[in-house]
């Protein structure tokens, strides 16, 4: 399976420069629809959804794409991931409602994948012009205009001294546990509406933990989990000693990232106290 990383980089790069970046805060009323009520979808996502599936089918042959919008169309495309052809994963605007009301958090997430194994991912910012790369058992790597750096997660903290993203619920139980004088929590942060975004400062070490649940769809994790693993993060699927893998279908259920799997594990239990 031959391919230059570096021209899939390009290819994102290109992509938002001519199909992202010149409608941000330039969307009119026709640009934004809904595909259910409060999941906005812009002109922009599907039309740089249609680029990056044509050019990076192109960069390795025999390979497919499936993208967030094309799966909203036709749910059957998931089931690509379980097939003997190489499969692009890709989110072309994450944080639809951010870039949609112009706020400046919003990503591009690819992926490879292959028979259900997470082989490459790529997370790019747009406003900030970076992006975060992975290829299983190479480490995980951070290029600006200036190069690459690796990245490697800081030694760990305390729990009390950590700072992590949970979903509002959860967040404000911590919240009131802290309020009734319990010593020994995290900060628990405000989300970004953008897990892209979240997955780049998470690996950068701008914060420590997260916990994602729901529906976790292989556009909006997959990438992220590969780069933090390969900087050296641990993940767990619901409290079981199984890491997160992508499937055909749209797996509900947590997925809890740490630095080690000794705070995994003390945080996890803490949490669901």
């Amino acid at each position: 399976m031959k391919f230059d990383p570096e021209q899939v980089t390009i290819i994102i790069r290109e992509t938002a420069e001519a199909e992202i970046l010149p409608r941000f805060e330039r969307l009119s009323e026709g640009d934004i629809l809904e595909k259910s009520p409060g999941d906005l979808v812009t002109i922009a996502d599907i039309e740089a959804e249609k680029v990056l599936s044509r050019r990076l089918t192109e960069l390795l042959p025999g390979s497919v794409a499936i993208g967030e919008e094309g799966v909203a169309a036709d749910p059957a495309t998931l089931n690509l991931i379980s097939g003997d052809k190489p499969v692009w994963i890709i989110d072309p605007v994450d944080g639809t409602h951010n870039f949609a009301h112009s706020v400046p958090c919003f990503a591009v997430i690819v992926c490879l994948v292959h028979r259900g194994k997470i082989l490459s991912g790529w997370i790019h910012d747009p406003i900030e012009n970076t992006t975060l790369y992975a290829k299983q058992g190479e480490g995980a790597w951070d290029y600006n205009q200036q190069g690459g750096e690796r990245l490697t997660l800081s030694d760990a903290k305390s729990i009390a001294q950590m700072t992590g993203s949970l979903k509002r619920s959860a967040r404000h139980k911590v919240q009131e546990r802290q309020l009734a004088g319990e010593a020994g929590l995290p900060t628990i942060m405000k989300r970004y509406r953008c897990v892209g975004r979240e997955y780049m400062d998470l690996t950068r070490g701008k914060f420590d933990f997260a916990s994602y649940s729901g529906t976790l769809k292989p556009w909006d994790h997959a990438a992220g989990i590969l780069i933090y693993r390969e900087a050296g993060g641990v993940d767990v699927m619901d409290d079981q000693y199984h890491i997160y893998e992508v499937e055909p279908r749209l797996i509900k259920g947590e997925v809890m990232l740490a630095p080690n799997e000794v705070l995994l594990k003390h945080l996890s239990t803490l949490l669901k106290a």
